[in-house]
């Protein structure tokens, strides 16, 4: 990762609003960024992709449609994951009453790597939001810390619990529920020939993580969300 991805994010403690509401990044590391997106009523983000990032995308709160490339919608309700490989169009519409609240989790950090296909408020092509369109975070708006080695910070979102947790012991996620969101922020599982099986970006159910570590194993430490079923 170089120095120019790495900065080329949202200011920290500032929220960028758009035509359909409002992103800031929730936690960022030296590899993934996390994004807290909040999608007003029947509004939508514009049909985009990212030609070099991988975006994972889960869904706390309210019912959406995404579309999927130019032939696929799928209809979510929270809480719902989905994987956006590099270079996919897609377009989320908050089809609810209310807000919907998304995290999405992108690998490399570079918010210019984006290329907008169609959209509602005329910004087909144009680059992303600059500072003009930027405002600074409330206390209302939560962030993520970094937790210390094997240890969790445990958050509520949305009444959503959600746990951050930093570790290079296998055994720290075995016990969780096999049905929980596992997501991948820094480091990862690996083969004996150092190549990664599951990396930053990637986002699974935790007895899917279970399972790879039977085989697999961490190098140095992990860093993952688990957004949990409770």
């Amino acid at each position: 990762m170089n120095s120019k991805n790495l900065n080329n994010d949202i200011p920290n403690n500032y929220k960028v609003i758009k035509p359909w509401g409002y992103e800031y990044t929730i936690y960022k590391n030296n590899i993934s960024s996390t994004k807290l997106l909040r999608i007003s009523p029947n509004s939508k983000t514009s049909l985009h992709c990212h030609p070099i990032k991988k975006t994972g995308f889960v869904l706390l709160k309210g019912k959406v449609e995404v579309d999927l490339g130019f032939y696929e919608t799928r209809s979510l309700l929270p809480v719902s994951k989905l994987m956006i490989r590099q270079g996919l169009f897609h377009c989320t519409k908050n089809t609810s009453k209310d807000y919907a609240t998304v995290l999405e989790i992108e690998t490399p950090i570079d918010k210019d790597d984006l290329v907008r296909f169609k959209d509602d408020y005329g910004r087909e092509n144009k680059p992303y939001e600059g500072k003009e369109k930027m405002l600074p975070i409330t206390a209302k708006d939560i962030t993520f810390k970094e937790p210390n080695m094997n240890s969790t910070n445990s958050y509520y979102l949305e009444g959503v619990k959600i746990n951050i947790t930093k570790t290079n012991n296998l055994k720290t996620f075995r016990k969780g529920n096999k049905n929980d969101i596992f997501v991948i922020l820094n480091g990862g599982l690996y083969a004996d020939n150092k190549h990664c099986v599951l990396s930053p970006g990637d986002i699974v159910r935790t007895d899917t993580v279970i399972k790879l570590s039977e085989n697999f194993n961490i190098i140095d430490n992990l860093t993952f969300l688990n957004i949990l079923h409770e």
